[in-house]
C-alpha cells in the first residue's frame, strides 16, 4: 500500500506524516465546506497530505435517541462536493455490507470502525470495491490480532489497507494508548493513529461518550515520535454544539498551531 494509491492526495513526497482530518458525522454542506477548507489551507501551508473525513452516517451511539445523520445519500454527496471543490481525498465509515458499495461511489476510502473490524463480510465487502480499506483496532484487540484483519482484505484480491490505532479500553470508562502497537502494526499495513479517539471516555452513564481534548497534543506527539505513518484527528468549529462527539474534538482553532508542532517534530525524527 502506497499513498500514491490514493487518488488526490497531495504533499506525498514532503516525508511528511499524512492527516485524516474532519468532524465526526456530516450535520451540514456548510459546516464540511467549512472545516474542509480551513484544514486544507493548513495542511497545504504545512505540506502534509490530506484526506478529509466525515462519517455519513453513525450507527453505533450510546442511545437510541442520538444523532445518527442528515441521511445517507445526502450525505455522501457533500463528501463528493468536498472533494470535487477542493480536489482532496474522503474517507468515511461503513457499518453494513451494504454500505461499502454505496458509499465507494461518493469516496476515496472506506473506514471499518474498531467494533466492526472482526466481521469478515464487512472487510470483505469494502476490500472488494477496490477502494483503500481503514481498519481500526477493537478496542478489545492486541495489535498483534490486526494481522488477521489487513490479510482478510489481501485474500479478498485488495493490498490497500491501513491499520488504525485508537486505543484500548482500560477499564469500563477509559482508553489508553500502547505506543508499542505501532511498530507491531506497521509490520502488517501502513499505521494510523486515531489521536481524538483514544482519548474517549466511553460507557458514561448518561448515554453520552465523554472525553480529554486537552490531552491530544500529548497522544499526538507520542505518535509522531514513535514514527506513525498517519494521523487522525476530528475537529470542529464549535465542539460544545457537534451532534457526535463532541467530547473528545479538536477545536478547528487550535489545528494549526498542533500541526505546526508536529511537523517540527516529523522533521526532528526524520534527522535522527
Amino acid at each position: 500500500m502506497q499513498l500514491s494509491d490514493v487518488p488526490k492526495l497531495k504533499h506525498t513526497n514532503s516525508n511528511n506524516f499524512f492527516l485524516l482530518c474532519g468532524p465526526c458525522a456530516i450535520e451540514s454542506e456548510d459546516m464540511a465546506m467549512r472545516i474542509a477548507e480551513k484544514v486544507l489551507t493548513i495542511t497545504n501551508k504545512l505540506e502534509i497530505p490530506y484526506i478529509f473525513k466525515g462519517s455519513f452516517k453513525k450507527a453505533n451511539r450510546s442511545r437510541i435517541d442520538s444523532f445518527t445523520g442528515i441521511g445517507d445519500e445526502k450525505a455522501l454527496k457533500i463528501l463528493q462536493k468536498v472533494s470535487q471543490t477542493f480536489d482532496i481525498p474522503t474517507v468515511t465509515d461503513i457499518h453494513e455490507i451494504s454500505d461499502a458499495e454505496k458509499a465507494a461511489e461518493y469516496v476515496d476510502i472506506l473506514q471499518i470502525p474498531a467494533f466492526l473490524v472482526r466481521q469478515t463480510d464487512l472487510v470483505v465487502a469494502a476490500a472488494k470495491t477496490g477502494k483503500v480499506v481503514n481498519l481500526k483496532k477493537g478496542q478489545f484487540m492486541s495489535p498483534e490480532a490486526m494481522k488477521h484483519a489487513v490479510q482478510k482484505v489481501k485474500d479478498s484480491g485488495s493490498d490497500k489497507a491501513w491499520i488504525t490505532d485508537r486505543g484500548t479500553m482500560f477499564g469500563y470508562q477509559d482508553m489508553i494508548v500502547d505506543f508499542r502497537g505501532i511498530p507491531t502494526m506497521r509490520e502488517y499495513a501502513p499505521t494510523v493513529l486515531d489521536v481524538t479517539h483514544s482519548l474517549q471516555q466511553p460507557n458514561q452513564s448518561i448515554g453520552v461518550t465523554g472525553g480529554r481534548p486537552d490531552m491530544i497534543e500529548t497522544i499526538a506527539r507520542a505518535g509522531i515520535v514513535n514514527n506513525v505513518d498517519g494521523l487522525f484527528i476530528e475537529t470542529h468549529f464549535d465542539p460544545a454544539n457537534a451532534k457526535s462527539d463532541g467530547a473528545n474534538m479538536l477545536h478547528l482553532d487550535n489545528l494549526e498551531h498542533l500541526l505546526t508542532n508536529l511537523v517540527a517534530i516529523r522533521k526532528t525524527i526524520n534527522s535522527l
